[in-house]
């Protein structure tokens, strides 16, 4: 495992973080996701990111339990706030009723005293912007939370953030958490060379694109029994991947990964990796051989001329509208 800075900070990553959105306390039996956390930690990773909100909480309760044990000082534990935990009109938000009560309910799933990195889940168009960064220097002062970072912000949100927390004073924003892949590039245009100016770096999730970058969807075929494109609760994000331009396209990245030694897996987020800006990329997986496989992309290093290909392969199916980044314009 290789380790980068997140952002400017002084807060070391391994390269390959451990998620689990769609895995822990849903999809995956807990014995599964322990032993998924367990491999994850015997290959070097030592970032972890969950949200408040993952399997409705219990996601945070199963990474707590699985990392029981482990001495704390040797992790970084990341997760998140903003969208629904309650049925109640404030658990929801970012508001400062809402993000206090919502650390202590993640420090208490999560069996720890403090998170290494709390995160704005989406921008909240309800709350003043002071009262929601106020509130997030309050906890770092505190000690409940080490640093603050964002999911999902466009680059003027971030912007607007950043310019508060120099006039009154604030924990700047060291992160931001986008959906990044090689069909996914939104972040590219705007938020990237902010971000490489304000010193604040990418922890990017979704680098194999729902799974579609592992070649396993084939055009004109069912999607197998099982995947996460037939799976409810795992299939709706993945849905505007799913048509056969895209995927044939996806099937002629084969040879590239395949003559460099590759898995289909390994490539997509050996690719996210090449970014400079990119501090860290999220793998989730339903078995641990899944995560033996993704984190061999660390470290890898693609010439331009890989680069080049895959550009040239993938063509027009690539999203680069930075308006794809976008917050409710209401809490859900």
């Amino acid at each position: 495992m290789e380790f980068r800075h997140l952002g400017r900070s002084g807060l070391k990553v391994s390269e390959i973080s451990y998620g689990n959105w769609l895995t822990h306390g849903s999809q995956v039996e807990e014995e599964a996701a322990k032993q998924c956390v367990q491999a994850a930690l015997d290959e070097g990773v030592t970032t972890f990111d969950t949200a408040d909100v993952y399997a409705g909480t219990k996601a945070e309760e199963v990474l707590g339990r699985a990392l029981k044990g482990v001495r704390r000082e040797s992790l970084e534990i990341f997760t998140k706030v903003y969208w629904p935990t309650g049925p109640g009109q404030n658990d929801r938000g970012l508001s400062r009723k809402h993000i206090t009560e919502s650390i202590h309910g993640s420090l208490r799933r999560l069996q720890t005293d403090y998170v290494d990195l709390y995160q704005a889940h989406r921008f909240d168009y309800e709350t003043p912007l002071e009262e929601t960064l106020k509130t997030f220097d309050d906890l770092v002062r505190q000690g409940k939370v080490l640093y603050v970072g964002v999911s999902e912000w466009s680059a003027d949100q971030i912007a607007q953030a950043l310019k508060i927390a120099d006039e009154m004073g604030f924990d700047r924003i060291v992160s931001s958490q986008p959906q990044y892949s090689m069909l996914w590039r939104v972040i590219e245009a705007e938020v990237v060379p902010l971000c490489e100016r304000e010193g604040i770096g990418q922890i990017v999730w979704s680098p194999i694109a729902q799974g579609v970058l592992t070649g396993k969807y084939l055009p004109g075929q069912q999607p197998p029994e099982g995947s996460r494109a037939t799976d409810p609760s795992g299939s709706g994000m993945i849905a505007r991947f799913m048509n056969d331009d895209v995927l044939s396209r996806v099937q002629e990245l084969k040879p590239i990964a395949a003559g460099l030694g590759l898995s289909m897996a390994q490539l997509a987020v050996a690719w996210v990796l090449q970014n400079p800006n990119v501090s860290s990329a999220i793998i989730g997986a339903s078995r641990p051989e899944q995560v033996r496989d993704n984190v061999k992309a660390a470290g890898v290093k693609l010439d331009a001329e890989v680069l080049k290909r895959i550009d040239d392969v993938l063509g027009s199916v690539v999203e680069r509208d930075p308006g794809k980044t976008a917050s409710p314009a209401k809490r859900p």
